[in-house]
């Protein structure tokens, strides 16, 4: 069985989809997706699906739609299922002591693929490897078909899920432009930057980011523009001052200063010597 859940839920059982179309049925599917090979209590199903107003019925119910998806498991494998899979739809939705398990078979999961070529990321930034770094968060980032569980009606357990995976989406994101950063490559990045920073025009780091890539693009009006513009920002949303490295950035690009150039110097630390790397050296001064 392979499962993708960063963008329009997938569960897939030998070649075959088997994600309902009805949204209660869907959301419990979605919830044992985010939770392969582990068991799903039935407390947690329940809070998914009706939160603090269960109705009475509410066994009798769930019962009904674990039912279900294991009809559209069975029609899948149909009436003689694999040897390993001795009890058919039953083998593979697992009912469990308080709860149910879905049993993946050792199938693809693209939240252990993300988490991989995270993890691969990671390790080779560690070791010094920039363009090993950039290209293993690419791959990570390439599973992504659009926002976690974006067809799912997620109630509380699943919103909490996909804002959890959406920030390590996010997260993973910024350290690459970091390493690209640092690679030298910020003419590729603006464009990139100038959307992201108007779908995030809070998020201070990505705003320093295509700051960098602008006055590294000889840009630095723009640059300095975009410091305006989050300033605006703050100010009017939350009425708040850009904090202080973001201060300090602006005085860097006001001063044009040598520490925004390329190459810039290693840090003891390991941090990267793009827009985080920077701004924690402009602090040090």
């Amino acid at each position: 069985m392979d499962i993708s859940v960063l963008g329009p839920c997938r569960v897939v059982q030998s070649g075959v989809s088997v994600v309902p179309t009805a949204v209660k049925p869907r959301k419990v599917l979605a919830l044992f997706a985010m939770h392969p090979d582990q068991v799903v209590s039935v407390a947690s199903l329940v809070e998914e699906l009706w939160g603090e107003s269960p109705p009475r019925s509410v066994q009798t119910t769930l019962q009904t739609y674990v039912l279900q998806l294991r009809n559209l498991i069975e029609a899948v494998l149909g009436e003689t299922p694999p040897a390993d899979l001795p009890h058919g739809a039953k083998s593979v939705l697992v009912t469990e002591p308080g709860g149910y398990l879905l049993d993946t078979q050792g199938g693809r999961i693209d939240v252990s693929e993300f988490d991989r070529l995270s993890g691969a990321g990671h390790r080779a930034l560690e070791a010094g490897d920039l363009v090993g770094a950039s290209a293993s968060f690419r791959s990570a980032l390439d599973l992504w078909r659009g926002p976690a569980l974006v067809d799912v009606q997620c109630g509380p357990l699943l919103e909490i899920e996909a804002t959890r995976l959406e920030e390590s989406r996010l997260g993973i994101l910024n350290q690459r432009i970091d390493v690209d950063l640092s690679l030298g490559r910020h003419h590729e990045l603006v464009g990139e930057l100038s959307g992201l920073a108007a779908q995030h025009p809070l998020h201070e780091g990505l705003q320093a980011q295509l700051m960098l890539a602008l006055y590294r693009s000889g840009r630095r009006g723009s640059a300095l523009e975009v410091y305006q513009r989050l300033r605006g920002v703050l100010s009017r949303e939350l009425g708040l001052d850009p904090s202080p490295d973001l201060q300090r950035l602006q005085c860097a690009v006001l001063d044009s200063s040598d520490e925004l150039a390329l190459p810039l110097p290693p840090f003891s630390d390991g941090a990267l010597a793009g827009s985080g790397g920077l701004l924690r050296a402009l602090q040090d001064r």
